[in-house]
């Protein structure tokens, strides 16, 4: 709770804002790094803060591409074993030792979410945020998986079993959407940003909690 509390201090003064999912593992030289770079630029100059795992590999590029283009870019940092230090490009660092409210503050405060290339914590983050969605604990938001030649298989998967043996309803896979073009994926939460609005005001447990 004192992590929770602390974090709600320091995002006071933060815009609207869009979650960055990806691997740690991700190198530079990868073409998933450039377009985690390329896509939360274009977002920072469009107004949004990029909010972002804080460490390296994609994390690292979207801390990147929204520092380097003046926006905000908020690191929720946890100390793993594998992670020892965050990466540099942060306005705002925010230090968690637990991922309970890590998560709760990804959720909190995005109004979408953009999912790359990822292992276990990726997709961790990704049915999450497709399980609050669907439970309608959040409000409705964009959740755009990057990469379809990396994301496909798990989608067919999820057509193949899941919708067959009825654990999900009809219209749960239109929860995400696979993009690959980068200014696509800009212009989807531009798009969604401007016919929901309320979607990026600061919710309701930030606010109570901050009286």
């Amino acid at each position: 709770m004192a992590e929770l509390q602390t974090a709600i201090e320091q995002m006071a003064d933060v815009g609207p804002a869009v979650s960055v999912f990806g691997s740690a593992r991700i190198r530079p030289a990868s073409p998933y790094y450039a377009k985690s770079t390329a896509i939360t630029s274009a977002l920072a100059k469009a107004g949004f803060a990029i909010i972002s795992g804080g460490g390296p590999g994609i994390m690292e590029a979207a801390s990147k591409g929204a520092f380097e283009a003046g926006g905000q870019s908020v690191g929720l940092n946890i100390k793993l074993p594998h992670e020892s230090t965050h990466n540099a490009h942060q306005t705002h660092s925010l230090d968690f030792r637990h991922f309970s409210p890590r998560k709760s503050v990804f959720f909190m405060y995005s109004m979408a979410y953009v999912v790359l290339p990822g292992g276990f914590g990726t997709l961790d983050e990704l049915f999450e945020a497709l399980t609050l969605v669907q439970t309608r604990k959040l409000r409705p938001a964009p959740i755009i998986l990057v990469g379809g030649e990396f994301w496909g298989g798990l989608i067919d998967w999820m057509r193949e079993q899941l919708l067959p043996h009825g654990t999900i309803g009809p219209g749960d896979l239109d929860l995400m959407v696979i993009e690959d073009d980068p200014a696509r994926v800009v212009e989807r939460v531009i798009a969604f940003h401007g016919q929901h609005p309320i979607a990026a005001l600061r919710p309701p447990q930030a606010q109570a909690a901050t009286k």
